[in-house]
């Protein structure tokens, strides 16, 4: 049934059937819980933070073959690309950790997880992706693949449309022109990142290790800490390219929870409808690692990975840091704080100073206090810190009379004016029919047009947690402002941002003031549990003249 590609509906009437079937299979092969097998016993701290490699360019006398086709693409000679990538998409054995079995992952120019892209405004990118996979997937996933780079401002045809998705030996060019919504620099991205978006698929394939981080770099945030230009924040800086980490202070962080069986190699349960939740907490690929530090300041990029796992992120000492960015966009002024809220996809970059740490401290973790058991959505209550998951040990090296030049000003990126006249008003209601995930009643067909919206207009949107489910809502393309949340104005704290998901709790309401600029075609709003999103919680917008 996972490789028929049969229809939801079909794919529904075995349900039943097939999960029955799955759970006596299960108990054949290990202990089994409502969400699968117990993962094997592992012992954390016991490896090293890994990173991914930087994606290359091809060099200046290289060609892609056959050529782009500029045609295919909207504004490609107003932003014809600088920079071209050429990468594949293979079938990889990975060992997540010492003690389990290297298992079958798919993954990204050979990287689990996929090579960090390093990009510029001003420099923009063509990038052929080829799919060489097997026509046969072990154990779940598809061989079909299509590339969506989160929060990416591109044109339709780049962004990853759910039904665009390509067959093992074809491939497929993006267009990413690295250009500011609506020309304005207020509108600048900073940690984006990629993943597939096959429909009914994605929450396989990402968890089979489809997913990467994306940084774009500006003026104002550069990636120099030692920056001359008047204009830049300085931030800490350096991200590192694989194994290098010396005078690496910016640091990517994705946050993931995978289950094994019993002879260690990764297990999902593509049954479950609910939400999929692991017992063994990864960061960047990696199940409980360890990083060492240098006693001065690190900007840490937080993402929530999913697919269906929510965060709540504190240190174990208590201390505060400070919150520079939510969804990768800077806040106008950071905010000092002991925690950031992250949903499925969300992100947040924090600037942590381990110079305030005594010299008595050698360690400290990154732990996770939100208790989640299903796919409803975390509880209300956090766990106390004793019983808080531990994701991430920090290992604080001896103090150094390294320089550290990084700073966190008090004004980072000032807010775009909410200046595109409003020209109507719509209502979501992200729901639960008949066993199935919704909006506004419907299943997803993506032949059917949602919602016609006019380029260069505003509207205002209210979603909505119908029922007693949590979902972060994603909108593709650009970013939204948050003008009401349970009909309360938000003014400040850390939703008076720019946004791409929108975390509703269980029964939660939100205003968005939303526009859309520079492109026109076809862009998802979905739901980024990504197993609600394959069953099929997402509305297809049509951006037209």
């Amino acid at each position: 049934m996972r490789h028929s590609f049969a229809s939801r509906r079909q794919f529904l009437g075995g349900t039943a059937l097939a999960t029955g079937a799955f759970a006596i299979h299960a108990r054949g092969q290990g202990q089994l819980t409502d969400l699968g097998p117990t993962s094997p016993i592992t012992l954390p701290w016991i490896q090293p933070l890994p990173f991914a490699r930087h994606a290359v360019p091809l060099p200046p006398w290289a060609s892609l073959d056959p050529l782009p086709r500029p045609e295919a693409h909207q504004r490609y000679d107003e932003f014809a690309p600088v920079k071209f990538y050429n990468m594949d998409v293979k079938e990889v054995l990975r060992r997540p950790h010492p003690q389990l079995a290297a298992s079958p992952m798919t993954a990204y120019q050979g990287s689990v997880p996929g090579v960090t892209f390093m990009g510029r405004y001003g420099e923009p990118v063509l990038c052929r992706i080829n799919n060489k996979l097997p026509t046969a997937m072990q154990g779940f996933g598809s061989s079909d693949i299509i590339a969506h780079v989160h929060n990416g401002h591109h044109a339709s045809e780049s962004d990853g449309w759910p039904g665009d998705w390509f067959s093992p030996g074809q491939f497929k060019d993006h267009h990413w022109p690295h250009i500011y919504a609506g020309g304005d620099y207020r509108e600048a991205k900073g940690t984006l990142w990629y993943h597939d978006h096959r429909m009914d698929y994605t929450a396989q394939n990402t968890y089979r290790g489809l997913a990467g981080f994306f940084l774009l770099f500006d003026f104002l945030d550069s990636g120099d800490e030692n920056d001359p230009n008047p204009d830049a924040l300085r931030l800490p800086s350096g991200v590192p390219d694989g194994t290098r980490t010396e005078r690496c202070y910016d640091i990517p962080l994705v946050f993931t929870d995978r289950r094994f069986d019993q002879d260690g190699l990764l297990f999902m349960d593509v049954m479950n409808m609910d939400g999929v939740l692991g017992d063994k907490n990864l960061v960047n690929g990696a199940i409980q690692p360890y990083f060492e530090v240098e006693r001065r300041k690190y900007r840490f990029r937080l993402l929530s990975g999913g697919p269906s796992r929510f965060l709540q992120l504190f240190l174990s000492n208590g201390m505060t840091f400070q919150h520079i960015a939510n969804d990768g966009n800077l806040l106008p002024s950071p905010i000092e704080t002991d925690s950031v809220y992250l949903g499925v996809a969300e992100r947040a970059d924090i600037v942590v100073d381990f110079s305030q740490i005594p010299e008595s401290v050698h360690e400290l973790f990154l732990v996770n206090r939100l208790e989640q058991d299903n796919g409803r959505g975390p509880k209300e209550d956090l766990l106390p810190m004793n019983q808080a998951a531990q994701l991430l040990k920090f290992v604080l090296k001896p103090a150094t009379n390294v320089p550290d030049n990084s700073r966190v000003p008090k004004i980072l990126r000032p807010l775009p004016e909410m200046d595109t006249p409003v020209v109507r008003t719509r209502e979501w209601d992200f729901d639960r029919t008949n066993g199935m995930w919704t909006v506004n009643g419907r299943l997803f067909d993506h032949n059917r047009v949602d919602a016609y919206i006019k380029r260069g207009t505003a509207e205002i949107w209210r979603i909505r947690s119908a029922g007693g489910w949590a979902h972060p809502v994603h909108i593709h393309v650009e970013e939204q402002r948050v003008l009401t949340y349970n009909r309360k104005p938000v003014d400040s704290g850390p939703l008076f941002c720019r946004k791409d998901v929108f975390t509703l709790k269980q029964g939660d309401e939100m205003e968005l003031y939303v526009r859309f600029r520079d492109w026109l075609g076809r862009y998802p709003m979905h739901c980024h549990n990504t197993v609600h999103e394959d069953h099929a919680m997402m509305v297809r917008l049509e951006i037209i003249p």
